[in-house]
């Protein structure tokens, strides 16, 4: 039954659950920062609490994306298999760290050292996928492993609602360091390889199937990444799209239990909906991407819908309204997110493939600069939400702006590979 798919089991499983626990440990902060208990133990309690919330996830971003940089290069000299494990390593013992916290700074720290354990997940999955997969089925090689992307917040953020409720903030940390100690780091030792051809597991003939190059397909010169302007207004879109997104998902919690008055079963309820949502739309794109060959298009509906919705959030009479509304434009950025990885995979080589994600993986520093603005801008409007969810309004337009460039050469890309492909089925026919 999987004769000749088994990629999928030693690449696509692996990278599903790296990120579906690794989101947990890296979001999982914007459920467990609305339990009054953490706030307390670690001293959160003045004027400006929000604002050093914020700084938790600005912190965190910072060193997530500068590392980016830096596994980047030692991606493409070690290879995916143990850049990944000393990855796993660094970030498993932060969560022990952050559990036995016991004061604001000693577990800001934690945050700063899990950024740079966490920083080589983008690299890492790139490489991956773009050794692993033929051209074709990159779309849906790259949705399969960001499913895990949103679905482990989605489901940890009713796990952790659960722990916190019957054992105590700290447990959360020691339960996902066990998770990433006795599950993540074994699969990464014993399925994967850096390439199929090292690999024993995988047939000739689905190395064929991997490598075969279409005799039809027009011959393509690849220039470097940093030489297609493309790729610069992907960077910039990623840029508010990561503005967006860790706004969104790091507030959103506290949002509707401080803005709207949510009761934490209901917040938890909603906040899992829109990891949900999130990858319901990686879903969608992963399928169109491939289906229609316009990804820039994709992204650039994906900007306008999330300023809609989000306007639509900030005018909302009804609580749950605005609540559903929110949760939908960060699900959008999951597929903005997705499509960016994409154009990583298309404007990259093999060779070069990890240091394109890197560099695209240091936008993530801006998002954590959302997060504490937007806290202190909390802090400045008495706690009144409506001001920093008007900036996101602006960071969503000005991605949708930048995409316009794309849509041009895209099609006619697009015009290009549909000829090439009716051109060569009349030569089977």
């Amino acid at each position: 039954m999987l004769k000749g798919q088994m990629r999928w089991i030693y690449i696509a499983v692996p990278i599903f659950f790296f990120w579906f626990f690794g989101q947990i440990d890296k979001l999982g902060i914007s459920v467990i920062q609305t339990d009054p208990q953490f706030l307390q133990d670690l001293g959160l309690t003045g004027e400006d609490k929000n604002a050093k919330l914020g700084l938790l996830t600005l912190t965190f971003t910072v060193a997530y994306a500068l590392s980016n940089l830096f596994w980047g290069v030692i991606i493409d000299k070690l290879g995916a298999r143990k850049t990944a494990v000393m990855g796993l390593c660094v970030w498993t013992m932060t969560m022990i760290m952050g559990g036995l916290s016991s004061s604001y700074e000693m577990f800001l720290i934690s945050r700063v050292i899990l950024g740079i354990g966490e920083g080589m997940m983008i690299p890492v999955s790139g490489k991956f996928i773009s050794n692993w997969f033929h051209q074709r089925e990159l779309g849906r090689a790259q949705a399969t492993w960001l499913t895990g992307n949103y679905l482990g917040p989605a489901i940890g953020a009713v796990m952790l609602s659960v722990i916190i409720a019957s054992v105590h903030w700290q447990a959360a940390f020691y339960i996902l360091a066990a998770f990433n100690f006795f599950m993540i780091i074994p699969m990464f030792l014993f399925l994967t390889r850096d390439k199929p051809e090292h690999h024993p597991g995988i047939s000739k003939d689905e190395l064929a199937q991997i490598r075969y190059t279409d005799p039809s397909a027009p011959a393509q010169v690849k220039q470097s990444f940093t030489q297609d302007y493309r790729y610069w207004i992907v960077w910039f879109g990623m840029l508010m799209s990561s503005f967006l997104f860790f706004g969104l998902s790091i507030w959103l919690p506290t949002y509707l239990v401080q803005g709207k008055g949510f009761a934490r079963e209901a917040m938890t309820g909603i906040t899992s909906l829109s990891w949900l949502f999130a990858m319901g739309f990686v879903i969608l794109c992963g399928y169109f991407a491939d289906k229609w060959k316009r990804p820039g298009l994709l992204a650039t509906l994906l900007f306008g819908l999330c300023a809609i919705l989000l306007t639509t959030a900030i005018n909302a009479g009804s609580p749950l309204v605005a609540g559903l509304c929110l949760g939908l434009a960060m699900g959008t950025q999951g597929g903005v997110f997705h499509l960016s990885n994409l154009f990583i995979v298309k404007y990259s080589t093999r060779e070069t493939a990890g240091r394109a994600a890197g560099l695209m993986g240091f936008t993530n520093i801006l998002g954590g600069f959302s997060s504490y603005i937007m806290g202190w801008m909390r802090d400045s409007f008495q706690g009144d939400f409506g001001p920093s969810i008007m900036m996101l309004i602006v960071a969503a337009l000005l991605g949708l702006i930048a995409y316009l460039f794309t849509l041009k050469k895209e099609a006619e890309e697009a015009r290009s590979f549909k000829s090439g492909v009716s051109m060569a089925h009349d030569r089977t026919a």
